[in-house]
């Protein structure tokens, strides 16, 4: 096994440590100490008693302890209010409430505050566009007389006052943080660094990671924490280590120079009572092709314990060595008290995009049950070394397929697709951990979008009870030699656009980009503007898969593609669109703090083109498209819930998630559905109830127990957002973010789509 611990005698150090700052925090809490200004959080009003953050609490369970709501009056659910965002655009958003108000995003990209028992506007906050679309997360002092909003915009991190709805001007400077400076890396030298995903809230720090994109030379992973009264970058954690730090022996000499990603663009979960960290990361840039990259490449693909206080690392353990698949961790760990050898035991449990789950000790980092390095096959790619074993868990059984074969081809296909695909399939290289090669496609399932993804899981931490929504999504990869079409910031930006266009896109929409299975984007560019977009290819929507790997500028390449400005048009237009937006209510601001004068200087597109003068270069570069373009090719169930009881190491149940019409219209079983949009949250309630949303445009609530539907509902509209559940004098509520339109799946005579979110309740005789 690669576990890597630290030795019990540093280990007790950083054990001891922590507890010292708990009393010392405890202690200046009480007032035993003095200090100038107080910034302690208020008081803990119960970790699952509300949804106060993204991922409704610091652990990401996901878990209420409400009991308004059971199995025998969930069926009675009724929408007690819905609030229309007035927008043609989807939002992933998960509204927070904090005592009777709603945050959430509607109306041109406005931060909303609403009156969450009637759903009446308070505030609007306008113009935000390029806001984070997942979510926020709210702060506030022990008096509550300082109470924060904080999230990211384009590449920045910003506060808005949650009473006026105003920025915080003493905020970082002017109301505004740059996240580009203090990483690795010379900020002039990348474009994107915003996470998709909010980060998570400790004490008075906001962790944070990142989503720099998964093209060649994008930007570094680092995590961080930042101070969420001054905005001052309080630790970073280096994932891509420099000379002299741990794991810079698992990397070529310089690769901290021109290496990218390694990055956490999912969930991070916080253990409040110790003070640790989980951070899961994704792979290393560039994706499926690693000369440039020799070793195991700590710390890619790692779970990373760090302490939440200073950054420092308390163990790791890598789930894949030399990612060349994008098996990314994006899932939130989930926090578990387990029975185990007879014993109580806290557990972190990890799901991945493999359909393997970890399960460790989240203290000490020991799993709970063996995982052995299995051999694998090895790469053909000249110049590529890729790891000659993975981790396998051996005692906790994986939760989705792992292998295919010419018989998994779906026989809901046309004769004629099914023949050609089980050729393909014959004649390619199959295997999850199976390089690319460059004579034959290479299969994989899950694939590097299926599996467990972001928002995907949750738990009733006491009993040891996890649920994962997961999907088995192919992927059928290619690779080439790398050529000016790829190059970023190469000349020819329609050929480069072109190339990625029909690599990741025309599957869906046609070469004339009307559309086939996805809609007509032919002016797609002049309907959304860049940094949507940007959010939009990160996230996917609906049916449409995310596509984090493709760069900025490739991004910025395909935007143009669409009918969107070239970058010495694209301000001016984007700062006339904000003073042009109107938004209807009590609008109290209008776009975010304006932030230093030269912010500017560090945005700009003068990325890397080449390895940096000096550094050691493979002769040969290779690239190859994400595989994601056939969801379809195997046979139903494509996505599904499972339920792990990990006090027996044992799927305690597993069912299909939503109905596909054209699976039902030939008599076949319950199907799920897939290529995206399958992902996007649970909600777990202590009276055993889990809700989930689907694809198929239906809100769910099954028996945490067994799997059973005790309800459904068709929402009014597609859904992508997690949903949240909250309780308000005695009535609980649920919201559901129903934005998106409907899927393609939906029957055509449906009713337009009413983007909304949707709040459901008891009927109030039943309260």
């Amino acid at each position: 096994m690669r576990l890597v611990v630290l030795k019990n005698a540093q280990l007790n150090k950083h054990i001891v440590a922590i507890i010292m700052g708990f009393i010392i925090s405890w202690t200046v809490s009480c007032g035993i100490f003095s200090r100038k200004s107080p910034k302690s959080q208020g008081p803990n009003i119960g970790q699952h008693t509300s949804w106060r953050q993204y991922g409704g609490s610091a652990d990401q369970s996901r878990y209420l302890e409400f009991k308004q709501i059971n199995k025998k009056n969930v069926s009675q659910l009724e929408v007690a209010w819905s609030y229309n965002t007035h927008d043609e655009v989807g939002y992933l958003f998960n509204p927070i409430v904090i005592d009777n108000v709603m945050y959430l995003m509607a109306k041109n990209h406005s931060l909303v505050a609403l009156d969450a028992t009637t759903g009446k506007e308070i505030w609007i906050h306008a113009g935000l566009n390029g806001m984070t679309w997942k979510g926020i997360n709210y702060w506030e002092n022990a008096d509550k007389t300082d109470r924060r909003l904080i999230f990211t915009l384009g590449s920045t991190l910003q506060e808005i006052d949650a009473n006026t709805g105003k920025s915080i001007l003493s905020f970082g400077d002017d109301g505004v943080v740059d996240l580009k400076l203090g990483t690795i890396r010379d900020p002039s030298t990348f474009n994107r660094i915003q996470p998709t995903t909010p980060g998570v809230i400790y004490k008075n720090l906001y962790l944070i990671g990142s989503s720099p994109g998964e093209g060649i030379f994008s930007g570094p992973g680092d995590l961080r924490a930042y101070d969420v009264i001054t905005g001052k970058i309080a630790w970073v954690f280096h994932t891509i280590p420099l000379p002299g730090e741990y794991g810079y022996q698992t990397w070529p000499r310089d690769a901290y120079k021109y290496t990218g990603g390694t990055n956490t663009w999912g969930e991070i979960s916080v253990d409040e009572k110790r003070g640790i960290a989980y951070f899961p990361t994704g792979s290393p840039t560039y994706d499926y092709y690693g000369g440039d990259r020799i070793g195991d490449n700590l710390f890619s693909d790692c779970i990373i314990a760090l302490d939440a206080n200073t950054g420092k690392r308390l163990w790791h353990f890598q789930t894949v060595h030399h990612d060349l698949w994008d098996f990314d961790l994006c899932s939130a760990p989930q926090l578990l008290t387990v029975n185990h050898n007879g014993k109580k035991v806290d557990a972190v449990a990890v799901a991945s995009k493999t359909s393997y789950l970890y399960v460790f000790n989240r203290v000490t980092g020991e799993p709970l049950w063996p995982i052995v390095e299995r051999q694998v096959p090895k790469s053909t790619i000249p110049g590529e070394v890729s790891s000659p074993t993975q981790p396998i868990p051996t005692v906790i059984p994986p939760f989705g397929r792992l292998k295919l074969t010419a018989d998994d081809v779906s026989p809901y296909m046309k004769s004629e697709d099914q023949a050609m695909w089980k050729k393909r399939i014959t004649a390619g290289n199959t295997g999850i951990f199976t390089p690319l090669s460059l004579n034959k496609e290479t299969f994989a399932v899950p694939g590097a979008v299926g599996g467990s993804n972001f928002g995907s899981t949750a738990s009733n931490p006491d009993k040891g009870l996890l649920y994962i929504i997961a999907q088995d999504h192919p992927s059928v990869y290619s690779i080439n030699k790398l050529d000016e079409r790829n190059v970023p910031g190469g000349t020819n930006q329609l050929a480069r656009a072109q190339a990625i266009y029909m690599r990741n896109c025309q599957g869906c929409h046609r070469a004339d980009r009307t559309g086939a299975i996805g809609p007509n984007i032919v002016t797609a560019g002049t309907r959304i503007n860049l940094e949507a977009f940007k959010n939009l290819m990160a996230s996917g929507k609906g049916q449409m898969p995310g596509f984090p790997h493709l760069s900025t500028t490739e991004v910025a390449d395909l935007h143009v593609f669409l009918g969107g400005l070239p970058a010495n048009q694209r301000r001016g237009r984007m700062m006339q669109d904000a003073g042009d937006a109107k938004v209807d209510g009590p609008v109290v601001a209008t776009g975010g703090a304006p932030g230093p004068k030269n912010i500017q200087a560090t945005t700009r597109d003068n990325i890397m083109r080449d390895y940096p003068a000096g550094v050691e270069r493979p002769a040969e570069r290779y690239i190859s498209d994400n595989g994601l373009l056939f969801p379809y090719i195997i046979a139903p169930p494509w996505s599904f819930i499972v339920a792990y009881d990990l006090n027996k190491a044992a799927i305690k149940w597993k069912i299909p998630l939503g109905i596909d019409p054209n699976v039902a219209k030939q008599g076949g079983k319950p199907s799920g559905l897939t290529g995206g949009g399958q992902r996007k949250g649970l909600v777990v309630t202590a009276t055993g109830i889990l809700f989930a949303t689907a694809k198929d445009s239906r809100l769910y609530a099954f028996d945490a127990d067994n799997g059973h539907i005790l309800w459904s509902t068709d929402l009014p509209a597609g859904t992508e957002g997690q949903p949240s559940l909250y309780q308000i004098n005695g009535r609980e509520y649920l919201v559901v973010s129903a934005t998106t339109g409907f899927p393609t799946q939906r029957p055509k005579d449906s009713a337009p789509a009413n983007r909304s979110y949707v709040v459901y309740a008891l009927p109030q005789k039943l309260k």
